[in-house]
């Protein structure tokens, strides 16, 4: 163990001397870098800038960032791609004019003067960040650590998106975020508001060999900081029953499974075949939002971009005292302000699902659209490339 970090300690050096060293080549004006989850999916607001970029054809270079088992899905869709981490990837985002990604870069690389880093986050904020929180129960790291690395890292954004106001008073603080905040609403968001068409449903639904004659479920849940078996390896612990979903839902629905990017030992539902579709790895999951009659979640950000649909959402937190209490912390009572019922159980999710279509707590849904959905107009991508791409040029 302690002669493998010493090796990696020993490779993130000469990277980074090569990194630098690249960084005093002439620069890539039109270059833009973009990564979506740490080079693990072609999704969310890099892929929607990417795409506006290449749809108003503009002569600007634009490559992606992937993880070296996820390049699969960029080799079929034909989008140019450099694998994370390798010396190609260090020579080229050093002479990149723009960085795009929705994660944090790796904290050894010092952005060049001559980059624009555009970070447009991932989520509007139940679950506290960074400096806001008390305590931080991942592996391999403590809070003052963690805290340290983060900021450090945010040091180096020059332009940041917020979904909402709620969202750039937390960022602000949380992230000690002091340039420019771009307060547009998220991009991946517009296909929710202008790809919201029978069609579009249909094409995705039949890719994925969904059902057009049942609802669909879409189960989203988070990842649990102190569920791992060390630094960047989590599981997930499956609590909702699927067998019993099955026998009381199952003629009449289907359920995709999503989970969280970072859970690397996922559970078996090969046994659930035709019930549930496992739709994690392959495909992004505003995609998935669209073909979706319900939502399901706990303490994940989907919920926030979901409800700009207004379909009934059911928040499914079985551990909802000790993740609220001890391993995270909320910025607000989700009780109080749940756009949809909370559930601790199978049965009780079940009845949920049940009643979902015909009990709705308009007024709440309301006031939860009005405070956290508002710039969602099918637009924020415009306003983003307005702000940083015509800007710089």
């Amino acid at each position: 163990m302690l002669k493998q970090m010493k090796r990696l300690k020993i490779v993130q050096r000469l990277t980074r001397l090569f990194f630098q060293a690249s960084a005093t080549l002439p620069v890539k004006k039109k270059q833009v870098m973009f990564e979506s989850y740490s080079g693990k999916q072609y999704s969310c607001n890099p892929r929607a800038i990417y795409e506006y970029l290449k749809a108003e054809e503009t002569d600007y270079e634009l490559i992606w960032s992937v993880n070296r088992d996820y390049v699969k899905e960029f080799q079929e869709r034909n989008i140019p791609y450099i694998k994370r981490l390798s010396l190609r990837w260090f020579f080229e985002l050093a002479r990149s004019r723009y960085w795009v990604t929705n994660s944090r870069m790796p904290n050894w690389l010092n952005k060049p003067s001559h980059t624009i880093y555009l970070q447009t986050w991932h989520g509007t904020p139940l679950k506290k960040l960074a400096a806001d929180m008390e305590d931080v129960r991942m592996p391999g790291t403590n809070r003052e650590q963690y805290v340290r690395n983060f900021h450090e890292e945010t040091a180096n954004w020059d332009y940041l998106i917020s979904p909402n106001p709620y969202s750039t008073e937390i960022f602000k603080r949380a992230f000690q975020f002091h340039k420019e905040m771009l307060e547009t609403g998220y991009p991946r968001n517009d296909q929710l508001v202008n790809g919201n068409t029978e069609q579009t449903i249909v094409r995705i639904k039949k890719e994925l060999e969904i059902p057009l004659d049942k609802k669909v479920i879409l189960y989203a849940p988070t990842w649990r900081d102190h569920h791992n078996a060390g630094p960047g390896s989590y599981h997930f612990d499956l609590k909702l029953d699927l067998e019993r979903c099955k026998e009381q839902l199952g003629d009449d629905y289907v359920v995709l499974m999503r989970l969280h990017s970072f859970i690397t030992k996922a559970p078996d539902f090969s046994e659930h075949n035709g019930f549930v579709f496992d739709v994690t790895k392959n495909q992004d999951i505003t995609e998935l939002y669209l073909i979706s009659d319900l939502l399901i979640t706990d303490y994940s950000s989907v919920f926030f971009d979901f409800a700009i649909l207004k379909r009934p959402i059911i928040f499914f937190t079985y551990d909802l005292g000790e993740y609220r209490d001890d391993i995270r912390g909320f910025y607000f009572s989700l009780e109080k302000h749940a756009p949809g019922p909370i559930v601790k159980t199978t049965d009780e999710c079940i009845q949920a699902i049940e009643r979902a279509f015909k009990e709705n707590d308009e007024r709440k849904y309301e006031a939860f659209y009005n405070k956290f959905c508002l710039l969602d107009d099918g637009k924020a991508t415009s306003r983003v490339v307005q702000n940083v791409f015509k800007a710089g040029e």
